[in-house]
């Protein structure tokens, strides 16, 4: 293969790697966001998926099942920011926070005393992570220039849980405008009153909202322990969940242009490991790393701040229902 397609080819698979949990947390944004229902929690709840992942699958050899504690782990502190929000009218934004502070310590705290490792838990190998899936005839056509080259190094080879994340952006789409349940949603988090006067449950619509929120958080959250990496490591996160809030943003609370955001900074992270070690022209020093690390964080703000336009949230959103009586 050419050396330039195969840095094109290279640089496209860590991509769509890298944009994973960010696709499968914004999506998570969008439903709850929808509701009316702000979700600064992404980051805690992917933070939690993350380490419930690594530790069932350390301790019973099982990725699925480190999935399933990811999720309900996720769940769980969904429930919670219900909870202070929904039922008790909490401030979403200070409840969301909390939940993120909670996850950061909890993971550390519980992760030095059942393992001793600093907040790591041990390794994973084998069936305890999410391997790569090679398609049938990757090999065969991988042989064919272009077309083939591409569906060898870039479709085919990533984990189940990369594929699970990109089929939940049409999904997305999919339940928010071609479902009875999407339209409700939707209403509810621009006119809640409207949807209250219909005879619709607000709290009962916004909690199933904050249910799959919490769900595709956990996904997130075991891909980064049990299929990126190969076990928990304190604060591996790193701000994603943000990243992956500004995304929903930048797209408009629609999943298309959602994932399209994500991409970008899928991209420019991968853009920043090849640029490490990189001479700098005419002046014979290389890039400082720090700067290259920073990169994909800074021109993420840069990008977004300059083309995203008006963005109009949902009405109703971070106003807590009170129902009429």
């Amino acid at each position: 293969m050419d050396d330039t397609l195969l840095l094109v080819f290279s640089t496209l698979d860590s991509t769509l790697r890298v944009a994973t949990p960010l696709v499968l947390c914004a999506m998570a944004g969008i439903f709850s966001e929808r509701s009316g229902i702000i979700d600064i929690g992404l980051e805690g709840k992917m933070l939690a998926g993350a380490f419930a992942a690594a530790t069932v699958a350390a301790l019973t050899g099982s990725a699925f099942v480190g999935l399933f504690a990811a999720i309900g782990i996720s769940v769980m502190m969904a429930l919670i920011h219900g909870f202070a929000c929904i039922t008790h009218r909490g401030n979403q934004v200070v409840s969301g926070l909390a939940i993120n502070i909670l996850a950061s310590g909890l993971t550390v705290t519980l992760g030095i005393a059942w393992f001793r490792q600093g907040g790591q838990t041990p390794n994973l190998s084998g069936d305890a992570r999410f391997a790569p899936i090679d398609f049938i005839g990757s090999e065969l056509l991988g042989q064919i220039p272009v077309l083939g080259q591409f569906y060898a190094e870039v479709v085919s080879g990533h984990s189940l849980l990369v594929y699970i994340a990109y089929a939940m952006v049409p999904l997305t789409w999919w339940v928010l405008y071609r479902t009875r349940f999407g339209l409700r949603l939707r209403a509810v988090g621009e006119n809640p009153q409207a949807v209250d006067t219909a005879g619709i449950s607000v709290s009962f619509l916004r909690y199933r909202a904050v249910i799959c929120a919490g769900i595709l958080c956990g996904i997130a959250g075991a891909y980064l322990s049990t299929a990126q990496n190969a076990q928990f490591v304190r604060e591996m996160t790193a701000g994603q969940g943000y990243i992956a809030l500004a995304a929903m943003i930048f797209g408009k609370w629609r999943p298309k242009t959602a994932l399209l955001a994500c991409l970008l900074f899928g991209f420019l992270d991968a853009l920043a490991v090849r640029l490490q070690g990189v001479i700098i022209p005419g002046l014979d020093v290389q890039l400082p790393v720090q700067l290259v690390q920073a990169l994909p964080y800074v021109l993420t703000v840069v990008l977004l701040a300059g083309f995203i336009g008006k963005a109009v949230a949902p009405k109703a959103i971070g106003v807590p229902y009170v129902k009429e009586r």
